[in-house]
């Protein structure tokens, strides 16, 4: 971590609840102008893919606890 990126997180911190909000709503705002139309595109026909394959009951549900105990374990 850069010193100044250390700097701008200790100072964050110090701001009232509202403000941080409003730095990190801002912060990944501008992290949104990096997308492409291309990749917004391909998120974009993949969240129709997977709701499709919900709607049709083709989508192999895992309840989110047992995703996140797999996800611990693997961790590990």
């Amino acid at each position: 971590m850069s010193s100044l990126l250390i700097e701008l997180s200790e100072r964050a911190r110090q701001l009232v609840p509202e403000e941080r909000a409003q730095l990190a709503e801002g912060l990944l705002a501008s992290l949104q102008e990096w997308s492409s139309p291309e990749v917004e595109a391909a998120w974009d026909a993949e969240i129709l893919r997977r709701i499709g394959e919900y709607e049709c009951g083709e989508a192999v549900l895992v309840p989110a606890a047992d995703v996140f105990a797999q996800a611990r374990r693997l961790t590990q």
